[in-house]
């Protein structure tokens, strides 16, 4: 099992090589970029000079940053010049024997563009040794902005997951059991009519019935507490917590129950149909003990193996709008301002940590596999 471990890790390398060279190399093709945003705001915000950060951001930036930028026409040369060096789009050299600071008002100081690929390995450089640079917009380092919204998104994800396992497993295991019958029917409907609504539809729903929009007022609109929060017992914080995300959770988790119910169902059903239930049975077990003791962990397999898909996608995929809607400041929305305002740093810092957690998290799925059935041996296979 080491080997077979040690082979999935030294593949983690290159995986996470492709997925940063694709989504860098798809930057230089999208218009516009966080020189044409500062323009921008300039041009609508006479103080928005403060949103630029004087500590250096990380050299993954996406086109290049000249005088031709359509929103960066409107600003001064230097000024343009400046941010070129700040985002990392461009050096500062200077003349051999130069002793000074470089300084692109030195006369023997020049302004060097820096080549997309040159840019993308001084990245890669900087994440290998996880330093994910500033954020351009934010004046606070990536990691920083990240922890800070990391709990929001983790209550999402860790919440809805595990009620989507503790209500789809047992609910998957009584349809299999009685399939066919009225109660498999009117749950497999309920099921497939819930998976047909999108998120998004039915938290506006949630909000409008539950939350004060039109009938009832039985929780809060929006945030993760209170404005009294430090003010509460700890009891007192426990609740509010809960009240706040009963409505988010039950939004992001709404999709994959029937995904999970329908293929816990499915998967006991191929297992009880198999000729080692029906010798089992022969020899006078129970069905309790046929059911947990023989075909639980067999069907249980390819449950486990979409551990990391469901959490991945409820944690990144579906946060985003939840978060939005419920005004839950996460990653998700994190995300989704990043790439509006093209903070790449922000981008490709987030994007680089949570390929990487995946692709570990792939492991930890195959090293569960080995645990519910040890006769699972991944390294006689490879």
């Amino acid at each position: 099992m080491g080997a077979y471990i040690l082979r999935r890790l030294l593949l983690i390398i290159p995986t996470l090589f492709g997925i940063m060279l694709v989504n860098f190399a798809l930057t230089q093709l999208v218009p516009g970029g966080p020189i044409d945003q500062i323009a921008a705001q300039l041009e609508g915000n006479g103080d928005a000079f403060d949103a630029v950060s004087g500590s250096g951001a990380d050299a993954g930036v996406s086109d290049e940053a000249d005088s031709s930028y359509i929103g960066a026409r409107g600003l001064p040369p230097e000024l343009v010049a400046k941010l070129e060096v700040q985002f990392g789009f461009a050096r500062i050299t200077c003349a051999p024997g130069f002793t000074g600071t470089p300084d692109l008002k030195a006369p023997e100081c020049s302004k060097e563009m820096i080549p997309a690929w040159e840019r993308f390995f001084i990245m890669m450089g900087r994440y290998l040794r996880f330093d994910f640079g500033d954020s351009y917009f934010h004046s606070r380092s990536v990691v920083d902005l990240v922890i800070d919204k990391m709990p929001v998104s983790i209550s999402l994800g860790l919440w809805s997951t595990l009620i989507a396992y503790m209500v789809s497993i047992p609910l998957g295991i009584r349809k299999a059991v009685r399939e066919g019958d009225r109660f498999d029917t009117w749950t497999s409907t309920l099921i497939i009519a819930a998976y047909a609504i999108p998120g998004f539809l039915f938290a506006i729903m949630l909000m409008v019935v539950f939350a004060g929009g039109t009938y009832y007022q039985w929780f809060p609109l929006r945030g993760l507490t209170s404005d009294n929060w430090e003010s509460l017992s700890l009891w007192g914080k426990v609740t509010d917590y809960l009240w706040h995300m009963v409505l988010p959770i039950t939004a992001s988790t709404i999709a994959s129950f029937a995904t999970m119910t329908l293929l816990t169902k499915n998967s006991f059903l191929d297992e009880i149909r198999k000729q080692y239930v029906i010798t089992a049975r022969a020899k006078g077990l129970s069905e309790a003990r046929v059911l947990y003791g023989h075909v639980f962990r067999n069907a249980m397999l390819i449950v486990i193996a979409g551990f990391p898909a469901l959490f991945i996608a409820v944690f990144f995929g579906s946060s985003m709008i939840i978060e939005t809607i419920f005004s839950l400041d996460g990653l998700g929305r994190l995300g989704y301002e990043a790439l509006i305002k093209r903070n790449y740093p922000v981008v490709f810092g987030t994007l680089y940590a949570f390929s990487l957690l995946g692709l570990l998290v792939g492991i930890l799925s195959d090293l569960t596999y080995t645990l519910v059935d040890p006769r699972i041996d991944f390294e006689k296979r490879g």
